[in-house]
């Protein structure tokens, strides 16, 4: 099974900047890595009048879109599925990220800055590690929101290792 973890905190803490630099630590040791971001709002990827666009509004419910260096898949969904349902679909890698399922019951790294937030957003036993400037839970794993090498150890160590897709 593939592990999870969602990167999580409040608006505006740094989590994306954060997430940047753990991919590129992650990728650097040889690992391959999928995310996956919750949106809340909704999104739309299409562009009105383009070819994949113009087949979702015939109807299709799936819409599939590939060319020599990427692959996009867009699926119409009665629900919003699961944080393990949409990682159902991911295959072929070592690790998914996810960022901005705050509920769910994954394994939780929360980034938090103390001049960019006022307080936490999960309660330290909600925790396995967390991110950040200032040091919150003497009981969590505390790592800095500046150097993502000290977190990619501690992934590594925990998920990683037995990996058979590392080189």
């Amino acid at each position: 099974m593939i592990p999870v973890i969602s990167i999580v905190g409040r608006s505006d803490c740094g989590k994306t900047t954060y997430l940047e630099k753990l991919i590129r630590e992650i990728k650097q040791r040889g690992y391959r890595v999928a995310t996956i971001k919750h949106d809340v709002h909704g999104f739309d990827i299409d562009k009105p009048g383009k070819d994949t666009w113009r087949h979702a509004q015939a109807g299709a419910d799936i819409v599939c879109i590939s060319s020599p260096e990427k692959m996009a898949m867009i699926k119409k969904v009665d629900k919003e599925l699961l944080l393990e349902e949409v990682a159902a679909h991911i295959s072929g890698v070592d690790i998914i990220f996810t960022e901005g399922y705050k509920r769910e019951s994954t394994c939780r790294i929360e980034v938090f800055r103390k001049e960019a937030c006022e307080s936490p957003l999960c309660l330290k036993d909600e925790l396995f590690a967390l991110a950040s400037d200032t040091m919150l839970y003497d009981d969590v794993p505390h790592f800095s929101v500046n150097d993502p090498a000290p977190m990619a150890d501690f992934l590594e160590t925990t998920f990683l290792q037995k990996t058979i897709h590392k080189p």
